[in-house]
C-alpha cells in the first residue's frame, strides 16, 4: 500500500512583502493579485478614513463593493505621510519590502519622496511602481483620472454602445487594465531581480493600458480608414450574431461563423430549410447586407421558444450560444459552482462569497484569500515589528500620526 506523501508547492510570491501607498482601484487591483499568490501586502491608508473607495457604497454587508474585492488578504495601517513620523514609519517598511506601489494623484508622491525614481535609488532591490492616469509627461499629466474619464478619452465608449447612443463599460475596464499591466509588470521586475539583483522601476498609466486594449479598433481605424461601428450585442461584420428574446422573457445570444452553420441553424432550429440556399441569406455577405431581415427570422423562431429550448436546440445543431445573464445569475452560475470557484473570505463584517482568482496553480498551495482589512487593523502589529514601544505607538495615535 503506498501513500502519496507529495506536498504542494509554496504559492510561488511567498515570503515576498509589498508595501503600497493606493486607493481606488488600479493599485488596489493590482497589489490583490500579488497577495492572491502569496505576497504579502501592506496596504497604507490615510487615519481620516483611509483609502477612499471604502465609502463608495455599503453593498457588501454594508462595507463598499469596489473595496472588498480589490482589497482582501491584505494589512492595513494608517499614516499620515504628510507627518516626518509617518513617512519613517513608513520607510521602516519599506527596508525590508520587495515591491511598492503607488497611485496618489499626479507629483504627490514625488513631493514626499516615494515615487519610483526616488525609492529606487534608495533601496536598490526594491521594484517600485508609478501607476497613473496619463503618465508622469505631457499635455495631461495633471488631469484627474477617474475611470469613466479614460473611458472617454481612450475611445472605448465611441465603439461601446448602440449606433444611436454610445456607453461607458459596464466594470471599470480602465483601472482593470491598469491594474493587470501593473502587476505583470511587477513579476517581470521579480524576474529580472532574480538575474541581476536589481529591482527597477515599473510605470503604467490607465491611458496606456486602455489604448492598447483599443488595438483592434484602432488599427481598423487607422489602416482602414474607418472606425468600427456600435452595433449594441450584435456584430459589424458577421450575421446572425446577437442575442434575441426568447418567449419567456430571457434573451439568448447566438452566433452563426460560416454558411456551414446558417444551414444547420436554418434546418434544425429556425425550421426554414429554404433558406440555407435563399440568395439573400446563403452567404455571411448576404445575410450582413440583409441584417434586419436576417435577425427578424432568428427572432421570430427563438420567440417561440423558452430559452432553456432555444439553448437546447443550438447546442445540438452546434452553434455557439450563450444566455444573456444578469450579474445575479452570474454569482448562481453552474460552469461556476460546479468547478468549486467560490470560498468565502473574512471581512469587518463577517465572511464574504469571493471567486477563486483566474490563475490556476494546481501543484501549488491553496491561493491566499485572506480577510478583507479593517481600516488600521494591522497598525499596532506593524509598529511592534518595527521595534516601537507602547508609549511610541501610543503618542503617534495622540497626534494623529497613525490610526
Amino acid at each position: 500500500m503506498s501513500t502519496d506523501t507529495h506536498q504542494p508547492e509554496p504559492l510561488p510570491l511567498h515570503g515576498l512583502t509589498v508595501v503600497a501607498v493606493e486607493q481606488a482601484v488600479s493599485a488596489p487591483f493590482a497589489t490583490r493579485q500579488l497577495a492572491d499568490l502569496g505576497a504579502r501586502v501592506i496596504k497604507v491608508e490615510r487615519p481620516d478614513g483611509g483609502d477612499f473607495a471604502r465609502a463608495y457604497d455599503t453593498a457588501a454587508h454594508g462595507l463598499a463593493s469596489h473595496f472588498v474585492w480589490a482589497n482582501r488578504g491584505k494589512e492595513s495601517i494608517a499614516l499620515d505621510l504628510k507627518d516626518p513620523r509617518g513617512l519613517e514609519v513608513l520607510h521602516g517598511l519599506l527596508a525590508d519590502a520587495d515591491v511598492f506601489v503607488q497611485n496618489l494623484a499626479h507629483g504627490a508622491a514625488a513631493r514626499l519622496g516615494i515615487d519610483s525614481a526616488a525609492l529606487c535609488a534608495r533601496y536598490p532591490r526594491l521594484v517600485a511602481v508609478d501607476v497613473s492616469g496619463y503618465g508622469a509627461q505631457g499635455p495631461y499629466a495633471h488631469k484627474r483620472a477617474y475611470d469613466m474619464l479614460v473611458q472617454c478619452e481612450a475611445g472605448l465608449v465611441s465603439v461601446t454602445g448602440t449606433p444611436e447612443q454610445p456607453v461607458k463599460a459596464g466594470i471599470p475596464a480602465a483601472d482593470i487594465a491598469a491594474a493587470m499591466y501593473a502587476f505583470s509588470g511587477v513579476l517581470a521586475a521579480l524576474l529580472r531581480r532574480g538575474t541581476t539583483g536589481r529591482g527597477g522601476r515599473v510605470e503604467v498609466s490607465m491611458l496606456d493600458a486602455l489604448a492598447e486594449w483599443m488595438g483592434h479598433p484602432l488599427h481598423h481605424t487607422m489602416h482602414g480608414g474607418q472606425q468600427p461601428a456600435r452595433t449594441g450585442l450584435a456584430h459589424a461584420v458577421i450575421a446572425p450574431y446577437d442575442a434575441y428574446p426568447t418567449a419567456d422573457g430571457d434573451r439568448v445570444l447566438l452566433s452563426v461563423q460560416n454558411d456551414r452553420e446558417w444551414r444547420r441553424l436554418t434546418e434544425q432550429v429556425l425550421d426554414a430549410p429554404r433558406l440555407a440556399d435563399d440568395p439573400a441569406y446563403a452567404t455571411n455577405a448576404a445575410r450582413t447586407a440583409n441584417r434586419a431581415e436576417t435577425d427578424a427570422v432568428v427572432a421570430r423562431a427563438l420567440g417561440r421558444l423558452g430559452a432553456d429550448e432555444a439553448i437546447r436546440r443550438l447546442e445540438a445543431a452546434g452553434i455557439a450560444c450563450a444566455r444573456l445573464n444578469s450579474v445575479a445569475q452570474l454569482a448562481g452560475h453552474p460552469q461556476l459552482a460546479a468547478r468549486d470557484r467560490w470560498r468565502e473570505v473574512g471581512s469587518p463584517a463577517g465572511p464574504l462569497r469571493a471567486l477563486l482568482p483566474p490563475i490556476g496553480l494546481p501543484d501549488s498551495a491553496a491561493p491566499h484569500m485572506g480577510a478583507v482589512p479593517a481600516l488600521g487593523e494591522h497598525t499596532g502589529a506593524l509598529l511592534h515589528a518595527l521595534g516601537m514601544s507602547d508609549e511610541q505607538i501610543s503618542a503617534l495615535r495622540r497626534d494623529g500620526v497613525v490610526a
